[in-house]
């Protein structure tokens, strides 16, 4: 399942937005039903995850920390705690509890950016500039793709 694209909507009073067909039906293809939205860690935007990545994500930090570490144990109930899982109501509409729509600053237009395996919603003004300026976006894009390691992985 490949999110990709950048699509406009509108919440409404309530905080229902409509996911965006194309996206709708990459979950329906796949057999997602649920949902997890969460707060990004470095972004003022909201990441929903299907459950499925979502539980390969929770697999994968679960086996990095250690469950006998204290700081590990704060960093996965950090990570897992402020989460909310959602599902799709008979017409394609998320119901986004309003604390998450203040965490990314939306009020009512929404961007929801295809990030390969997740889809993030934005405020659509927070996405009127470029994330990364087109000269750097070149280089930087140049530097990964030109490098030894990006060689390797692109096989």
């Amino acid at each position: 399942m490949r999110f990709v694209g950048s699509i406009e909507a509108k919440a409404d009073s309530k905080g229902r937005v409509f996911l965006p067909a194309a996206f709708r039906k990459l979950l329906q293809a796949a057999g997602e039903e649920g949902l997890i939205l969460r707060k990004d860690i470095f972004q003022p935007c909201l990441v929903l995850y299907p459950e499925s990545v979502w539980n390969e994500q929770l697999n994968l930090l679960r086996a990095r920390l250690n469950r006998w570490n204290p700081q590990h144990q704060q960093l996965f109930r950090q990570f897992v705690s402020d989460v909310e899982p959602l599902t799709l109501d008979a017409n394609g509409r998320l119901l986004v509890p309003r604390r998450y729509l203040r965490m990314a600053g939306i009020e009512q237009d929404v961007k929801f950016i295809g990030m390969d395996d997740t889809i993030e919603l934005w405020n659509n003004a927070g996405t009127e500039r470029p994330f990364v300026e087109a000269e750097e976006f070149a280089r930087q894009l140049g530097d990964i793709m030109g490098s030894p390691d990006a060689a390797g992985a692109q096989s």
